[in-house]
C-alpha cells in the first residue's frame, strides 16, 4: 500500500514546479501588462482567483501571508484602498472593484496564453490533471481560519480553458500544504519568525514529517493509480 505521507512529500515540488513554470512563461508579458495598467498589483496577482468570487478579510490575509507582518499587510491594504483596487464595507470586508475585475480579466487572458504555449499539444493530459486536482481541492480538509479556506475554490469563468483551470487549481491546492506546515510548526511551539530561520536538525525533521502526514489527507481521495497518473503527469509537464 502506498505511503501517502511519502507521496505528499514527493508531489509537492512537482506542483510548485508546474506553477512556477507558468509564471515564468508569462513573466515578460505580465510585466508589460502591469506597466500598462498603471496599478501597483501587490497581492492582486495572488488573489486573482479569489476576489471575483468573494471578499477578503484582514484575518484571511493574515492566514495567507502568515510569514509577513501585520504592518506590511495593513500598508498593502491601505494602498489598494487608495488606488481603488479594493473597497471596504462596514464589516471590514475587502471587495473587488470594477478596476480589480478588469485587471483580473487581463491576467486570466495572459495566463491562458502562457499555458497554451507551454503545454501545446498536451490538451488531454492537462484536462485529466485538472480534473484530478479539482477533486483534491473539493475534498481537502480546510483548517478553520487557514489559508485554504480563503483561497479555494478558485474563480473559473464560463468557458475557462483546461490549462488555465489547472494552473489556478494547482495554485490554490498548494495552500493545503501551507496550512499543514503551519499546523506542524505551531505544534512544536514555534513562531513564524522561528520557522523561517530553522535549518536541518531534529526539530526541522519533526516539522517536515508532520507536514507530510497532514498534507497527505486529500490524496487519500484518489485511487493509487490516479495518484500515479497525477504525479507522472505533473512531471511530464515540467519536462515538456
Amino acid at each position: 500500500m502506498q505511503d501517502l505521507a511519502a507521496f505528499a512529500a514527493s508531489i509537492a515540488p512537482l506542483i510548485d514546479a508546474v506553477h512556477i513554470d507558468v509564471h515564468a512563461a508569462g513573466r515578460q508579458a505580465g510585466l508589460e501588462y502591469v506597466r500598462r495598467s498603471g496599478l501597483r498589483p501587490g497581492f492582486l496577482i495572488d488573489q486573482r482567483y479569489v476576489l471575483p468570487l468573494r471578499p477578503l478579510t484582514r484575518a484571511g490575509l493574515a492566514a495567507v501571508y502568515r510569514y509577513g507582518s501585520a504592518a506590511e499587510r495593513d500598508a498593502e491594504v491601505a494602498g489598494h484602498l487608495a488606488q481603488g483596487t479594493l473597497r471596504e464595507d462596514d464589516d471590514g470586508r475587502l471587495h473587488a472593484t470594477p478596476v480589480t475585475l478588469a485587471f483580473v480579466e487581463g491576467l486570466y487572458e495572459l495566463h491562458e496564453g502562457a499555458t497554451a504555449r507551454l503545454w501545446r499539444g498536451r490538451d488531454e493530459l492537462v484536462g485529466e490533471l485538472g480534473e484530478l486536482v479539482g477533486r483534491l481541492l473539493e475534498g481537502a480538509d480546510r483548517a478553520e481560519g487557514g489559508a485554504l479556506e480563503v483561497m479555494a475554490p478558485p474563480y473559473e469563468p464560463e468557458g475557462v480553458s483546461a490549462g488555465l483551470a489547472l494552473f489556478n487549481r494547482l495554485a490554490a491546492v498548494r495552500y493545503h500544504r501551507a496550512d499543514a506546515h503551519a499546523a506542524a510548526w505551531q505544534a512544536e511551539g514555534l513562531t513564524a519568525e522561528e520557522i523561517t530561520g530553522l535549518r536541518e536538525g531534529p526539530v526541522w525533521e519533526t516539522v517536515e514529517r508532520e507536514t507530510n502526514r497532514r498534507a497527505a489527507q486529500p490524496y487519500a481521495l484518489l485511487e493509487e493509480e490516479e495518484r500515479e497518473r497525477l504525479r507522472n503527469g505533473l512531471r511530464a509537464l515540467t519536462t515538456s
